[in-house]
């Protein structure tokens, strides 16, 4: 059997540009044949992963640039400038058969994602073998001159937060991790679209006769209350943590934090919308997730005092209650929700919290029992 934590959010953001498109314009998305502003979930993703990071003290890196930051880390230790270069293009040449291609300035020709101390664990192998990277540097086709065994291990080696949101590397074996954590794009949970601003900046240094601006634009933003939705199979979670049922529920309860807390960081000097969600919903399931998007199929009108919160939170409770009656509320262990507004009329979304932590300790607690007896 396998088990689902779901959880859903309602969150109104002002004025803003989260996630921007080519142009520079918010993302968007046609929903029930009108149009809503989006925001990608790899934009959501990495905000949270971030947290997750912090929290549990061990940071990866999504990057192209091993080899230049071990040659770096080399340097700081003495190595001359093209040796240590010759060892990080190494390091890529001798992992898998064929090695990790690598191109200008030293970048892999894929992103590689690691636990960020990998870099000493990989000067540290470099320094043994240092005699025959030496040897090697001036070969037309030096090969590989260090032990692939050992570069592999360093770059399959995995975080929390690898297991959680997983990785792709089909260059070396057994280094794909299938991610426990699934993120859907936020929209609107009503019709929204960009507005434009026209806007100026003031030369300080003009003299007192002169009038005009020193620069002058202007940029997109948009506003509105978006629905946001993460799934993660728990049962994948502690399989990726080698059945560490422990670590699950910590890794577990600090995605489920910072996925409620988190805000993606685009243009945030200029906008500065740290708002919070004013929902949350979390269920546990068994079998299968369930996205509650299509509550906002129908895009909700505003209230008559013009706003779309409220009438957000009553369609969400309204679907999910009817949902819920569809399937006969089986194979769910747990939902409830915490909400800003505890006098609404939420009979769909479970028993009610008093905060987002007590929610998402008792959801934690469902998922995997502090007693070890889940079932």
């Amino acid at each position: 059997m396998t088990l689902y934590l779901d959880l859903s959010a309602l969150q109104s953001v002002p004025a803003a540009n989260l996630n921007r498109d080519d142009l520079g314009s918010p993302k968007q998305v046609r929903y029930g044949n009108a149009p809503r502003i989006r925001v990608s979930s790899q934009s959501w993703k990495r905000v949270i992963r971030h947290g997750v990071e912090q929290d549990l003290g061990e940071k990866a890196a999504r990057t192209r640039m091993v080899p230049v930051k071990l040659k770096q880390a080399l340097e700081r230790a003495g190595w001359p400038e093209e040796l240590a270069a010759f060892a990080g293009a190494q390091v890529a040449a001798s992992a898998g058969k064929k090695g990790i291609g690598t191109e200008k300035e030293g970048h892999t020709s894929v992103l590689l994602f690691l636990p960020e101390a990998a870099i000493d664990e990989l000067a540290a192998v470099c320094g043994e073998h240092r005699e025959a990277l030496e040897k090697g540097q001036g070969a037309k086709k030096p090969g590989q001159l260090l032990p692939t065994a050992r570069i592999e291990e360093i770059l399959k080696r995995r975080t929390a937060s690898i297991s959680l949101l997983g990785r792709m590397l089909a260059e070396l074996p057994d280094a794909n991790v299938d991610g426990a954590a699934q993120v859907a794009h936020a929209f609107t949970t009503h019709t929204a679209e960009p507005q434009r601003d026209y806007f100026t900046a003031v030369d300080d240094w003009l003299g007192e006769a002169e009038t005009g601006s020193g620069h002058l634009d202007t940029a997109e933003f948009s506003a509105g209350v978006f629905y946001r939705y993460a799934t993660v199979n728990i049962t994948d979670l502690v399989k990726n943590l080698e059945g560490d049922a422990k670590a699950a529920r910590t890794v577990l309860g600090s995605f489920a934090e910072h996925f409620l807390l988190s805000l993606p960081q685009a243009k945030r000097n200029s906008t500065a919308p740290h708002t919070l969600p004013d929902l949350a919903y979390l269920a546990v399931r068994e079998h299968r997730p369930l996205s509650l998007a299509a509550a906002f199929e129908t895009p909700v009108t505003a209230d008559p005092l013009g706003g779309f919160s409220q009438k957000s939170r009553l369609a969400l409770a309204s679907y999910t209650k009817e949902i819920n009656r569809l399937t006969g509320n089986r194979s769910r262990r747990f939902h409830g929700h915490a909400t800003i507004a505890p006098d609404e009329q939420l009979t769909g979304l479970g028993d009610a919290h008093d905060s987002y932590d007590e929610l998402i300790e008792a959801a934690v607690e469902a998922a995997l029992p502090q007693s070890g007896e889940q079932q």
